[in-house]
């Protein structure tokens, strides 16, 4: 596969942060909420007018922070080393640096912080919350070239947090977008959801038996659509109690960032708007769907004034997360 230029390595994170900052708006919100943000905001050409409190607009979350400290990780070691990562964790939990902060992911980071060693952190089943799929854009561009080591590194960036093979897949299946999208003009829709089944089966099956059901999904109307992909892979005791819309559920979610993606994958834009209407967790969808959407797109296709406001509480703003995705990106083709 083709090796990804430095606009894609921008693109995926700021595609990511952007996505992710458009979702956290509306993140928890019913669909019917949601689908009248995207309407009357997104569509409307007025993105960016209002944020979450007490937040402005540009704020992004954990997802995109951890993925941050993901690309931060692998820039100081000159490669990924599962066990920087997971002390990086530990350390944005526990001086309180984290915005919107899963459960299982803080858990985890506690563990880690008293001395758990990494590799025994992550949260046990059942809980599969999409904390590891979040962050796993990143992996796919700097693994693009071996796939093994991609899924290896998927899987270690996952389990310092989630220890279910769920949260394994999903990880996978999102680094794996990322770098089975690269290079591929025009995208073969078929092939891909044939390669990503593959991936998500080394660990579990509902993922991908999910994956197999796609192109008839994305072939039907949408709404019925993000009704099957909501309940698919639930099993009693899975965190989607109370949610209209996505839950924080990998299955789902990660399934919906998918079918977000490849609704428009050409569309940057139009991509972040499905992932957002379908309402729930739609800062992680929105996030998942941009890494995806901005590492096959480049960061050309990301509305540029709208990515000049992403920050992190006054930190991390969009030129200090483009230098990042430029670093890494030298660091990547000078080891290749």
């Amino acid at each position: 596969m083709a090796g990804p230029r430095q606009e894609q390595f921008v693109g995926c994170l700021i595609g990511q942060c952007l996505g992710d900052a458009l979702g956290f708006v509306v993140e928890g919100y019913p669909a019917s909420h949601c689908r009248r943000y995207v309407r009357d905001y997104l569509a409307a050409g007025r993105a960016g007018e209002i944020g979450r409190p007490p937040f402005p607009f540009g704020q992004y979350t954990d997802d995109s922070q951890l993925a941050r400290e993901l690309l931060q990780s692998y820039l100081a070691c000159g490669g990924f080393e599962p066990a920087d990562y997971a002390a990086r964790i530990a350390a944005i939990f526990s001086e309180g640096r984290v915005v919107g902060r899963g459960r299982s992911t803080e858990a985890a980071a506690l563990r880690l912080a008293h001395g758990v060693p990494w590799h025994r952190a992550g949260t046990p089943p059942p809980s599969a919350g999409n904390g590891s799929a979040m962050r796993a854009g990143p992996i796919g561009l700097l693994f693009h070239d071996d796939l093994e080591a991609l899924v290896q590194a998927a899987h270690d960036q996952g389990r310092a947090t989630h220890g279910d093979p769920r949260c394994s897949a999903g990880a996978v299946v999102i680094a794996g977008a990322v770098a089975l999208t690269l290079g591929v003009r025009p995208l073969d829709r078929s092939a891909l959801l044939v390669e990503l089944q593959t991936l998500a089966r080394r660990f579990e099956d509902e993922l991908a038996d999910g994956l197999g059901r796609m192109e008839t999904w994305l072939s039907g109307p949408r709404p019925e659509a993000a009704r099957q992909i909501a309940r698919t892979g639930q099993r009693p005791g899975d965190p989607d109690d109370g949610w209209d819309g996505i839950s924080p559920f990998v299955v789902p979610s990660v399934l919906w960032a998918v079918f977000a993606f490849l609704s428009s994958p050409e569309d940057y834009w139009a991509t972040i708007c499905t992932a957002i209407e379908v309402g729930g967790d739609v800062d992680t969808t929105a996030a998942m769907a941009g890494a995806i959407s901005g590492a096959y797109n480049g960061v050309e296709a990301i509305p540029l004034p709208l990515a000049r406001r992403l920050n992190d509480r006054g930190t991390w703003h969009h030129q200090d997360l483009v230098d990042l995705a430029v670093a890494c990106h030298a660091t990547k083709t000078t080891t290749s």
